[in-house]
């Protein structure tokens, strides 16, 4: 799919929850439109051409908004570093496993395995809000 085709999916996406799209955001989502695994925040801004360039406070801010509205979901990787991905479901919260390969590093959805249809019970009182599983292990590639 051409950039440009990415960059207007992008400010489709944004516009249709009836928010204001900026440029920023607009790039940001883009760059995750095209990934096919989670990426990393510097791999975003490296992603991004000379003359797209946004500064690290701005990424930042259009990842963390992109994030709180739905659009993209972050992982953490196993050395605490926030990975993005596009949230290709129209879903409040990503509920769902990924599988993170242990020799490449790449993170991928796995949206047929629900995470929520897999909570241990909680004791009286608990009330569970968010889940995370990941499951470790080789990616095609590199098995």
């Amino acid at each position: 799919m051409a950039k440009q085709s990415f960059f207007d999916q992008a400010e489709d996406c944004i516009r249709r929850i009836d928010a204001r799209a900026t440029v920023a955001r607009i790039r940001v989502l883009a760059v995750l439109l095209a990934q096919q695994s989670a990426v990393t925040h510097h791999q975003i801004e490296t992603t991004l051409d000379q003359d797209e360039k946004i500064d690290r406070v701005t990424l930042y801010r259009a990842l963390d908004w992109l994030a709180a509205n739905g659009l993209v979901h972050k992982v953490v990787s196993a050395d605490r570093v926030w990975l993005f991905l596009f949230n290709n479901k129209d879903a409040e919260h990503h509920q769902h496993a990924h599988f993170k390969c242990t020799r490449c590093a790449e993170v991928i959805c796995l949206n047929d395995l629900g995470a929520a249809n897999n909570v241990p019970p909680l004791p009286n009182g608990y009330r569970s809000l968010e889940i995370e599983m990941t499951v470790k292990g080789l990616c095609a590639k590199c098995a």
